[in-house]
């Protein structure tokens, strides 16, 4: 089993994408941002990543010292990310008010709503903890996990194929 642990978003640049189509000036360099049929937003970078954001959803990219997106911050709504494997120790991390969801390399989507986060993995693993918590749990594909305020333990669940179904409907897939 691979140890995947969060890191410190080390962000100095950062772009806040509203889901109508972004301007060249807001998409960080070297990708490239489109509105679906549906009017979700898509955005696909020359490094691997790509993100489908749902329809509403806001959020802001970060970028490491060398301009490739390392993170995201979700404020609300719900993400579908595929984030190509990362080397060494670095990690690719989506932030919400609730939670932190950390990888080297998967596909998963993320749902901020309200007072909860939840996250799903499709391919590979995910580490997520609570913001203000250190104990973190690994989810592994087809598993989710939902994080709320509070100190109780997160618990990782095979997410039903219609909740799954729900929540890939509502990123297009």
């Amino acid at each position: 089993m691979r140890a995947l642990a969060p890191l410190v978003c080390l962000a100095i640049i950062g772009a806040t994408l509203a889901t109508d189509p972004a301007s060249a000036q807001s998409l960080p360099t070297g990708c490239v941002a489109q509105q679906t049929p549906t009017g979700n937003q898509s955005l696909r970078c020359r490094t691997g990543l790509a993100i489908v954001a749902e329809n509403g959803a806001t959020f802001t990219l970060h970028q490491d010292t060398s301009g490739k997106v390392d993170a995201v911050d979700l404020q609300n709504k719900a993400l579908l990310l595929e984030a190509p494997k990362q080397r060494g120790k670095a990690r690719f991390q989506v932030t919400t008010p609730q939670a932190i969801a950390a990888v080297r390399g998967t596909k998963w989507a993320v749902d901020a709503q309200n007072m909860k986060t939840s996250v799903l993995v499709l391919i590979g693993r995910v580490a997520v903890q609570r913001r203000s918590g250190s104990r973190q749990v690994f989810l592994g594909p087809g598993e989710g996990v939902d994080v709320e305020g509070g100190t109780d333990p997160l618990v990782v669940k095979r997410w039903p194929q219609a909740r799954v179904d729900a929540l890939l409907a509502r990123l297009t897939q």
